[in-house]
């Protein structure tokens, strides 16, 4: 088996609170912090932190905005986190494979 590809995962990505952040913006065009808290039941400290984790990796872009005068942020994907989460989802695929064909 090789190791290669297991040494190349994102670390970013790959925390399981993160992996859940970004798979589900790469299935939104956008989605309120709200949504994100409740979707995936974290408390705000942790999802914050999660968020700026991404957001300082380029990874996840913050929108800061009013709607009926209250504050609303909003989370999506910048394309360098798009493609991030692609090259992820490719490496473990080919570790998928990998793994298969060692049977």
């Amino acid at each position: 088996m090789n190791p290669k590809p297991f040494f190349q995962i994102d670390r970013v990505i790959h925390e399981k609170g993160r992996l859940l952040i970004m798979s589900l913006l790469a299935a939104s065009p956008e989605l309120s912090f709200t949504d994100l808290r409740d979707t995936l039941k974290m408390t705000d400290g942790n999802l914050s932190m999660h968020i700026k984790t991404l957001q300082e990796a380029g990874f996840v872009s913050v929108t800061k905005s009013f709607h009926r005068q209250r504050p609303l942020t909003t989370c999506s994907l910048t394309p360098a986190g798009r493609r991030a989460f692609v090259e992820y989802i490719d490496l473990l695929e080919q570790i998928v494979r990998q793994a298969k064909e060692t049977k």
